[in-house]
């Protein structure tokens, strides 16, 4: 939730992992040139209004820190390029608006991209916090915590990396794509509900939050496992609760992701310690952590109870996971009916970097004349 809507600060300080983009990814590409009539931006092929608030929140930020280093106090002029409109270009390659976290990787990369085109070097915390505050954690990579700030015009709210990408290299993320489907309820307008009427979320972000987020912390940095999967599955069933204590009450679980939970817990059960954490954000996709010795067995777990419909060959992206048999011990253990097509397919990914810059002119999602290439449309 936040404290202010306007500069989207929040209620509380948050800590997330950024995923590796040779997995899951936004590329961004942006020009500015004078002979441009106006800002134009495209999402995954689509033009989309570049009117949107929190886009116009990022342009002119950026624009006024590249105002504002490019200024002198000698009388000299503003660089023309200052006035030049711009052409933005962005695609995902994994479900967007969908609980995946598609706006932070948005805005992050987008203040990345325009921090580029503009020659702007300051910290970004701000620029792409304006457009989607956990964005702000996607400027670096590993982890990272977005610390809430006490100052009313938000300048202390800014994001610090915890620890590297290269921390924890046994650590393996598995997300469960549920539906790609856009969510009824988008983030911001659940919040801002939430806010508005649940006492459990005044409570949690008061008393629970600052204290977890320490432990968190702690647990990241001793490579701390099973401290660090309880704290992410009871933190997540507790961010749930809350949208339940909204008034009217949000549900973005679904019965496929509350049959996630369940397996989770008998998979752990079965071997007696916690080897696998779910958590879910606003949306029915799980994102999964486990450790590498993990993932094969874990993957196979939820191809028992979710067999693929269709796409059995597909249903697994990302890294390489062996398959192996599941044990009659564990099939026993989780005594689930099997859900055909729960769930659609998994993404396997791993810890990794922040925003890096595409050297590739193929890469490039405009061409030179400012508009998206063919193939991006």
């Amino acid at each position: 939730g936040k404290r202010d809507e306007e500069l989207i600060l929040p209620i509380n300080s948050s800590l997330s992992v950024t995923l590796h983009q040779d997995q899951l990814k936004t590329t961004t590409t942006a020009t500015i040139s004078k002979d441009f009539t106006e800002d134009r931006i495209w999402l995954n092929g689509q033009e989309e209004d570049v009117g949107q608030p929190r886009l116009q929140a990022c342009l002119r930020e950026i624009r006024r820190l590249a105002r504002k280093r490019r200024s002198t106090g000698d009388g000299d002029s503003l660089p023309l390029s200052l006035s030049y409109k711009v052409h933005i270009a962005s695609e995902n390659n994994f479900p967007t608006a969908a609980g995946l976290a598609s706006s932070a990787a948005g805005y992050a990369c987008l203040a990345y991209t325009l921090a580029r085109v503009y020659g702007v070097e300051d910290d970004l915390s701000e620029v792409a916090r304006r457009g989607s505050g956990s964005a702000c954690r996607s400027l670096y990579g590993g982890f990272v915590e977005w610390q809430m700030g006490e100052q009313a015009d938000g300048k202390d709210s800014v994001a610090r990396q915890v620890a590297p990408e290269s921390h924890w290299p046994q650590l393996r993320i598995l997300v469960l794509v549920v539906s790609a489907e856009k969510k009824q309820m988008g983030s911001t307008v659940g919040m801002q509900t939430s806010v508005e009427t649940s006492s459990l979320l005044k409570f949690r972000a008061e008393s629970v939050v600052p204290s977890r987020l320490r432990e968190m912390i702690s647990c990241i940095q001793a490579r701390d496992f099973p401290g660090f999967a309880e704290l992410t599955m009871k933190d997540s069933n507790q961010f749930h609760a809350t949208c339940l204590d909204t008034f009217p009450p949000i549900s973005y679980l679904s019965d496929v992701s509350r049959r996630i939970v369940q397996l989770v817990h008998r998979f752990n059960a079965c071997h007696a310690q916690t080897k696998v954490a779910y958590t879910f954000d606003a949306g029915p996709n799980a994102v999964i952590f486990t450790l590498e010795d993990t993932m094969a067995e874990f993957v196979a777990a939820v191809r028992h109870s979710f067999p693929p419909e269709t796409n059995g060959d597909k249903f697994l992206k990302g890294l390489q996971v062996t398959p192996v048999l599941l044990s009659d011990t564990l099939k026993a253990a989780l005594a689930m009916e099997p859900s055909p097509g729960g769930v659609q397919y998994i993404i396997a990914t791993q810890v990794g970097p922040g925003p890096q810059i595409l050297d590739d002119p193929h890469a490039h999602l405009l061409g030179p004349d400012g508009l998206p290439k063919p193939a991006a449309l």
